[in-house]
């Protein structure tokens, strides 16, 4: 008792003297993030069990060359999981390829009979090595996807467990998804962000224990298609509630897909997020809650014989921004849960009904949010280039890369874990594999790896640049635009990007120079009235056929002025307003 008394004391003063590092701006949620409790929600809302514990909060780190060994001495204290980089994390340093970045913690289990612990991980960029109590617990590589590793063995009598991790990070200096980050920030390209970006738990589990869930929604059917997968062979029954009345019930073996009833289906749109709560209970014990809803997504032809995005097959006109999913207090990583919410329900208030997450996977919970408050989403794969490539883009030069093999697999390996983490969100209904020719490679051959694995969803193919003549979307990027491919028989004609409308704001800016957007106005009503004559001349090419449109982009970045909102998130450049009624009329021209 005294020893963990001692540890708790220790950790309280450590939480007493952190702060965040110095910033140029800060958001309405800065001040909110609290060393002891940092996102303390359930980071995956869609497998949740009642007995868990949130690792977020101060660790030891140190950075050091990357050949060496643990270190004897530690730095200093992280805030996890807030990236190095990052003010949020109380360091603020950068992370050289030459280096390796040190974690280490305590947390207190005390090992039980027939009971597994499981560690998991959101997420860590790039490759991360554990140990536990000093024993090798797993590696792993790819910074958006999350991993678990089981940790039964190395815990040690007792309740004090030490968990250490190791993560070395090339950023552009290397061919590996990366998305926007560059060791050296500037135009388009952003702050590099390293270490554990998403929260890290622990969960103890029973020896047979829900491994996975994949739903597949069948509305047309009255079904959910269920697959419960376990650590080992069993029988479970699966329970669906919708606002707390049962309303299907199934039992059946795990690994087996199954076949839930769901009698006339409450159908799930932005307008209407309806959503079911689901009870999995395996026999040999374990439980687990999750949430699923009932709706489809496809493309056919309207009946003017255009070709469009048809939703509980209903066309559907699209309409949402390009969102980058960056902060300036926590780079990669939203200060709070409440920020998260806030970017999406400003969107919605802006009358968007979708947006296009741009070359980055955000944590579980941003997906939560748009289901449950009904926005879709199309989901970009973060691009993989060096920095070679990434200068000829900047340059305006097609790029088509020629991965070598073993950097193409493992591109493929984190898309696949991607979409599989991913499979079960309402909200996203699709797959954007390539963003223009940024690590473009293999693409039909890609795009369709991508359609066979998930056949219920889209594939844009690829968003802007080198289409190759397959895929639901034949997507143009324009700018300022808008602008739009000709109508197709058997393809979709999208605005994968437009608009870029920039305006400095003083005192909300990242840097006082270097600041751009595709066009600069003078003040808040120019901006206004060049974004209305944008929408006026996109509605011709709506009723033209065109099915969607991007407007770039969510709030501002570093050094792009081009958001509806300042990146700070304290200032709305436009008229929400106006700026709803707009995009409602859009929206009603195609769905009357």
């Amino acid at each position: 008792m005294r020893i963990l008394l001692a540890a708790w004391l220790a950790t309280a003063a450590f939480a007493a003297d952190w702060k965040p590092a110095d910033s140029p701006l800060t958001t309405p949620w800065t001040a909110a993030v609290k060393p002891d409790r940092p996102l303390p929600e359930h980071p995956r809302p869609q497998l949740t069990r009642a007995r868990w514990t949130n690792l977020n909060g101060l660790w030891d780190y140190a950075i050091r060359p990357r050949g060496e060994a643990r270190p004897a001495q530690f730095d200093g204290q992280i805030l996890v999981p807030f990236p190095l980089e990052s003010a949020l994390s109380g360091v603020k340093k950068p992370l050289t390829p030459s280096q390796r970045l040190w974690y280490r913690r305590t947390f207190h289990y005390t090992p039980a009979k027939n009971t597994r612990l499981l560690l998991h991980f959101g997420a860590v960029d790039w490759r991360a090595e554990v140990w536990v109590n000093g024993k090798p617990a797993g590696t792993h590589e790819g910074g958006y996807d999350p991993f678990t590793f089981d940790v039964t063995g190395a815990l040690r009598p007792g309740a004090t467990q030490e968990v250490v991790v190791a993560v070395w990070d090339p950023t552009d200096s290397e061919l590996i998804p990366r998305g926007k980050q560059v060791l050296n920030p500037n135009g388009i390209w952003y702050t590099a962000v390293s270490g554990i970006w998403r929260t890290v738990w622990i969960e103890p589990v029973p020896a047979r224990h829900v491994t996975e869930l994949t739903m597949v929604p069948d509305p047309d059917q009255k079904r959910l298609r269920l697959t419960v997968d376990s650590s080992s062979e069993g029988e479970f029954t699966a329970t669906a509630r919708y606002h707390g009345a049962v309303a299907g019930r199934v039992t059946g073996k795990t690994g087996v897909e199954v076949a839930l009833p769901v009698g006339d289906p409450h159908l799930w749109d932005p307008d209407h997020p309806e959503l079911y709560d689901l009870d999995i209970a395996l026999t040999s014990g374990d439980s687990v809650k999750s949430y699923f809803a009932m709706r489809t997504v496809e493309t056919r032809p309207d009946a003017a014989g255009h070709m469009r995005i048809f939703l509980n097959h209903k066309p559907l006109f699209l309409i949402g921004p390009l969102d980058q999913g960056w902060w300036p207090d926590g780079l990669y990583t939203a200060p709070t849960d409440d920020a998260l919410r806030f970017d999406i329900e400003a969107m919605k208030k802006m009358g968007f009904n979708m947006a296009r997450k741009h070359v980055k996977v955000e944590p579980a919970r941003w997906y939560y949010w748009c289901d449950k408050l009904g926005f879709l989403v199309w989901q970009d794969m973060p691009s993989a280039m060096t920095r070679d490539a990434a200068t000829r883009v900047r340059k305006g030069a097609a790029v088509d890369a020629q991965f070598p093999p073993e950097q193409a697999a493992a591109w493929e390996r984190e898309l696949k874990a991607i979409i599989r983490s991913l499979i079960n969100e309402p909200c996203i209904i699709t797959w954007v594999p390539f963003n223009e020719g940024w690590g473009q490679h293999s693409t039909n051959e890609v795009l369709k790896m991508v359609k066979a694995l998930d056949p219920t969803r889209l594939v844009d193919a690829p968003s802007g640049w080198e289409d190759r003549g397959w895929g639901d979307f034949k997507d143009m990027h324009e700018y300022p635009g808008p602008n739009m491919f000709a109508v197709m028989k058997d393809r979709v004609s999208v605005l994968g990007e437009f608009g870029g409308l920039g305006l400095p704001l003083p005192g909300h800016l990242w840097w006082d120079k270097r600041n751009w957007g595709y066009r600069t106005f003078e003040d808040q009503a120019k901006l206004q009235a060049g974004y209305e004559a944008l929408i006026e001349k996109l509605g011709s090419f709506v009723q033209q056929g065109l099915a969607a449109a991007v407007y770039t982009q969510t709030s501002d970045v570093e050094g792009e002025v081009n958001g509806l909102m300042t990146y700070d998130r304290k200032v709305m450049k436009f008229d929400v307003t106006k700026l709803a009624e707009l995009h409602r009329k859009l929206i009603q021209s195609v769905t009357k």
